[in-house]
């Protein structure tokens, strides 16, 4: 008996006939619903029409050129944005995650080697750093991203910190709010682990940092490598929030060329088109990358297989002697 019949009963002959049935009736009502409820009204009100489309499509209009070089520089800077806040979202978490944990077996410790004050001290300094992090957290995984990069471009100037580009901070907003939930993502992905592997980490004298950095943090990347990167393709969109303090990424000069030309849905379209294909691009990368991985460790795991002797193979597999 195969495990698929075993998870679910196999569809039948009719079963198969009815599924098939329903799904064209399905695509065909959806095909219609497409064609009356949006086709047709667009194409009455002649948004089809080349007058349109002319600026964005076809290289012969007069400011198709002008139209694509305020769109470029919009999505240069949306990927110089996102870029930035991709790679400092990356860091700020992995630092607070290993924090986290780090602050979380601290807190196990009685510290029996020190003087009683100074294991007051210590562990009093542990459970305030543990609960500054976890506030710092909660807050800024619980705010809106939008209200996040408006407090920081505006509280940061009233406090006397001029960073001279508006970029600097969408980037850090950005970052501020991308950055715990990759901690959380991260953090959850180590205490996710077998306890045995730290148990085992102690015993061979590692230290709880060493534990975390040589096997618990690679190992949460790897595993959370999916969920990691889709926050990362979070991070690109959010990028469009820029312009609520002026920083004129895509969205922001897509403004500028419907003020002119008077087409939204055009130029809405387009952007979206390519926001899209951004996004699936990165979406298999990162299926690559969690495939190569993944094949890596078994090519590993199989190439020290066929190198290790029969002898020490046969070693291993014999029962140690009973005293």
């Amino acid at each position: 008996m195969s495990q698929q019949s075993v998870l679910y009963d196999a569809p039948g002959p009719r079963a198969k006939r009815v599924t098939l049935i329903a799904s064209a009736v399905i695509a065909v009502l959806v095909a219609a619903g497409a064609y009356f409820l949006v086709y047709r009204p667009l194409d009455e009100q002649g948004q089809f029409d080349m007058e349109l489309w002319g600026p964005l499509i076809d290289p012969s209009n007069e400011v198709f050129s002008q139209v694509w070089k305020l769109l470029g520089q919009g999505f240069q800077a949306t990927l110089t944005a996102a870029a930035l806040a991709i790679v400092s979202s990356l860091v700020v978490g992995t630092a607070l995650a290993v924090l986290r944990v780090q602050l979380k077996a601290t807190m196990k410790r009685r510290f029996v080697h020190h003087s009683r004050p100074t294991a007051i001290a210590l562990r009093t300094l542990t459970l305030v750093l543990n609960g500054i992090t976890r506030f710092c957290v909660e807050v800024f995984r619980g705010l809106p991203v939008v209200i996040t990069i408006f407090f920081v471009a505006s509280a940061l100037p009233d406090l006397g910190v001029d960073l001279g580009r508006i970029l600097w901070y969408l980037v850090i907003g950005l970052t501020l709010y991308n950055g715990v939930v990759i901690a959380e993502i991260l953090r959850s992905g180590m205490e996710g682990l077998p306890g045995g592997q730290r148990e085992a980490a102690e015993a061979i004298g590692l230290s709880s940092f060493a534990t975390i950095r040589l096997i618990l943090l690679p190992q949460a990347f790897r595993i959370m490598l999916p969920a990691l990167i889709s926050q990362l393709i979070v991070v690109l969109k959010d990028t469009s929030l820029g312009f609520i303090i002026s920083y004129e990424e895509v969205l922001k000069q897509s403004q500028t060329v419907i003020l002119n030309l008077e087409n939204p849905i055009q130029v809405y379209a387009l952007v979206a088109l390519i926001y899209i294909l951004v996004n699936y691009a990165l979406s298999k990368l990162a299926e690559y990358a969690q495939r190569r991985m993944s094949r890596g460790r078994k090519t590993g795991t199989l190439r020290k297989a066929k190198d290790q002797p029969p002898a020490a193979l046969a070693a291993d597999l014999t029962p140690p002697a009973k005293l």
